[in-house]
C-alpha cells in the first residue's frame, strides 16, 4: 500500500506538497477503508483535480520518476519486458521559475509490504544523489529500526543491513537502493522492499504509446473473469475474448459478440477506439484487484464513460470485492463522479497553480473558506468545485489565498 507521499521543487512543485492515503478521522463511507493488520487505515481510492496546466499530473509523474530512478538500473541488468520503458538516463526536473532550480529535488514516500512499513526518503539533484535513508517499522511487533543512510560524509548500513558491504566507488547517480538490489537481491529486506517497487505499484499514462504497447491482455483466467465482468456491467455485446500470440512478441486480441443469439468474433483493430482503450485499461483494473496494488492513472475518465468510472472507483471502494487492499489513485476532469455518494472528502484532491506558477496541493477534507469552515460531508462538491470555491476552477482558474489553506 501507499501510505503517503511527499515531494519538493520537482517541476511545477515548487514548495512541499503532500499527498496522503491515510484515512482522515472523519464519519462518512466508513465501510470503505483499508483496515490493516496493525490497526491503521488507509484509503482505496483518491482523485486529483484542476484545471488543464495547474500540475496535477505533476504529482503522478513525480511518484513515477522516483520508482523509475530506482528501477532503471536494476532493469539494465536484467531481461526485463519493461526495460525499454526505464533505459533512459533519469533526470529530475527542478522548478523553473525561481532560484530552486539550483536546488535539489526531495521525495519522501512511506509505503507498506505484508511485513512492514517503510520511510524512504531521496534529495536529487538532476540525477546526483545528495542524500538518501531507509527506515522500517515491523507491522508484527512495531519494532522502528533505521536500514541506511547516505550523505556527503559516507554511507552508514545499520540494522538488518549492517553486516551488507557497499562498493567504495558507487556511482553518485546510482541510488543505494538499486545498488543494493543489484548485489543483495536475494536478501530477506531488500527483496521485500524492491518488490514493492516493481510489483506493488503500476502506472497508466494514456499520453504515452510505448506504455500502450505494453497493456497486453492478460491471459490470467482470474483477470479475464473480472474483465469480463466489467464489459457486462457496461451492458456491451461483448461475450468472450482471446488471444493470440504472433511472432516478435505481438500479441492480437479478438471479441466475441452475441447479438440476437448470434455471435460473430472481431479483431480488436476494428473496434471503436473506446473499446480499445477499455481493453487496454480493464487487465490493469482487474490485476490490481486480485493481486492488491497500487495502480496510478493519469486521466483516468479519458475515453470511458462516466457509467464505468463509477463503477470501477466503486468496485475499489467494496472491500467485498476489493479484498486484498489494492489502491486507486488518478487524475481526473469528469465531474460526474465527484459527489459525497462516490468519494469521502479525504478522497478528492485538488491542485491549482499560485501567482509564482507554483503548483499547489490539498483535500477537500483540509480545506477551509474565508471563515475558517471545513466543507460538509453532504456539500454539492461538484457544484462548488465549478463555483470557484475550492480554489481549483477548471474553467475560471480563480486562485485562493493560500495562507487560508489548513488554516
Amino acid at each position: 500500500m501507499l501510505c503517503q507521499f511527499t515531494v519538493k521543487n520537482y517541476k511545477s512543485i515548487r514548495d512541499e506538497v503532500t499527498f496522503d492515503m491515510q484515512a482522515a478521522a472523519i464519519s462518512e463511507h466508513e465501510d470503505r477503508i483499508i483496515k490493516d493488520q496493525d490497526g491503521e487505515m488507509y484509503l482505496p481510492v483518491s482523485a486529483i483535480y484542476g484545471p488543464n496546466g495547474g500540475g496535477k499530473s505533476n504529482v503522478l509523474a513525480a511518484l513515477h520518476t522516483l520508482v523509475a530512478k530506482i528501477l532503471r538500473p536494476l532493469y539494465a541488468t536484467e531481461d526485463n519486458e519493461d526495460k525499454v520503458l526505464l533505459q533512459k538516463r533519469i533526470i529530475v526536473e527542478p522548478f523553473a521559475f525561481s532560484d530552486s532550480k539550483n536546488e535539489p529535488t526531495e521525495f519522501e514516500l512511506f509505503f507498506r509490504t505484508k511485513s512492514a512499513e517503510y520511510r524512504y526518503i531521496l534529495h536529487v539533484k538532476r540525477d546526483v544523489v545528495l542524500y538518501e535513508s531507509l527506515d522500517r517499522v515491523k507491522l508484527e511487533t512495531g519494532r522502528r529500526s533505521a536500514l541506511y543512510t547516505r550523505d556527503d560524509k559516507g554511507i552508514a548500513l545499520k540494522g538488518a543491513f549492517a553486516k551488507l558491504k557497499v562498493s567504495d566507488d558507487l556511482s553518485k547517480t546510482l541510488t543505494l537502493l538499486s545498488y543494493l538490489g543489484i548485489a543483495y537481491k536475494e536478501n530477506v529486506v531488500v527483496k521485500d522492499v524492491l518488490n514493492w517497487f516493481q510489483l506493488g505499484v503500476d502506472f497508466l499514462n494514456y499520453g504515452n504509446p510505448i506504455q500502450e504497447l505494453r497493456m497486453a491482455i492478460s491471459t490470467s483466467e482470474d483477470v479475464k473473469y473480472l474483465m469480463l465482468e466489467m464489459i457486462q456491467e457496461m451492458d456491451l455485446d461483448i461475450v468472450d475474448f482471446r488471444v493470440e500470440e504472433k511472432e516478435n512478441d505481438r500479441i492480437e486480441v479478438f471479441t466475441k459478440h452475441l447479438v440476437d443469439d448470434v455471435e460473430t468474433e472481431l479483431s480488436l483493430s476494428d473496434e471503436s477506439s473506446g473499446t480499445k482503450k477499455l481493453f487496454s485499461l480493464l487487465p490493469f483494473i482487474a490485476a490490481s484487484l486480485l493481486d492488491g496494488t497500487v495502480l496510478v492513472i493519469d486521466e483516468l475518465d479519458a475515453k470511458i464513460h462516466p457509467v464505468l468510472l463509477r463503477h470501477i472507483i466503486m468496485m475499489f471502494n467494496d472491500m467485498n470485492i476489493n479484498r486484498h487492499k489494492a489502491q486507486l489513485i488518478f487524475t481526473s476532469h469528469d465531474l460526474s463522479t465527484m459527489n459525497s455518494e462516490v468519494f469521502r472528502r479525504d478522497e478528492i484532491w485538488f491542485v491549482a497553480k499560485g501567482n509564482a506558477q507554483n503548483s499547489k496541493l490539498y483535500s477537500l477534507v483540509e480545506f477551509k473558506n474565508e471563515k475558517g469552515e471545513s466543507v460538509r460531508k453532504d456539500a454539492k462538491f461538484d457544484k462548488q468545485y465549478l463555483e470557484g470555491k475550492y480554489g481549483a476552477d477548471p474553467y475560471l482558474r480563480r486562485i485562493i489565498d493560500w495562507g487560508k489553506v489548513n488554516a
